[in-house]
């Protein structure tokens, strides 16, 4: 990994918020890298309903993130629940319930072909306890107070609630160490309950992108600008959405 990229972060990844707030004027952000900005994209993925679950790189640049790209440019019926600055685990940050809680605010009624959920940085960045993969099936039986407990509680639900396919996304490559364990577990997981991980962690590779590009990409190490969702992060995504769809 570059080096130079290896920035520091503060206040779980700067606070999303405050951090976008204070850097909306980033040259990624520019309106010319909007969604519906480039060719429209004839693919599998058309017509497809997606539902997203996530933290702030779910929730996007004011709301547009790869998802909004997937709708716009790919055709995707989506339902998107996303709120920055919240964690897998069962812990409230500042008041901002976690994925385990806030997965029953999804529409139960939206006819899920793929329900999609983002690996939150959050619970690397606030030292979430790992948990171990549990024996268990049973919802009822996980520890959601850990990382593991808690995907593998979303795993659950969703699988009960629409009876569709689960895939976790991971963050693209940053200095985590403890991420780096989540992802690893991820993996584990997936050998137990048979999902789809989007790893971009191991698989979007970042050195094979300048300095000025990946500059222009992304706000920070962790958060992409507009321009880094519809040039890297969307196209990267959507190849591997439709492998899911693929017969």
């Amino acid at each position: 990994m570059k080096k130079f990229w290896l920035i520091p972060l503060t206040a779980a990844a700067l606070g999303a918020a405050a951090y976008y707030k204070a850097n909306k004027k980033h040259p990624g952000d520019d309106e010319k890298y909007l969604p519906g900005t480039v060719e429209f994209k004839d693919t599998i993925l058309n017509g497809k309903n997606i539902m997203f679950l996530g933290s702030s790189v779910t929730y996007g640049r004011n709301d547009i993130s790869f998802v909004e790209y997937l709708k716009k440019d790919y055709g995707v019926n989506v339902s998107k629940e996303a709120v920055s600055g919240t964690t897998l685990v069962d812990k409230d940050i500042f008041g901002k319930k976690p994925y385990v809680y806030r997965i029953k605010n999804c529409d139960k009624n939206f006819k899920a072909d793929l329900f999609v959920c983002q690996l939150s940085t959050n619970d690397a960045t606030t030292k979430r306890p790992l948990g171990e993969v549990s024996d268990s099936f049973e919802i009822d039986d996980f520890d959601t107070k850990t990382i593991a407990g808690a995907i593998e509680y979303i795993i659950a639900y969703a699988k009960k609630t629409w009876n569709c396919p689960v895939v976790f996304y991971t963050n693209a490559k940053y200095e985590s160490e403890h991420y780096q364990k989540m992802v690893d577990l991820l993996h584990q997981i997936k050998e137990k309950w048979n999902i789809g991980i989007i790893d971009l962690w191991n698989e979007l590779n970042i050195d094979s992108i300048a300095k000025d590009r990946y500059d222009l990409y992304m706000v920070n190490p962790i958060h992409p600008s507009l321009c880094g969702y519809r040039d890297w992060w969307t196209p990267f995504i959507a190849h591997k959405l439709e492998g899911y769809f693929e017969e």
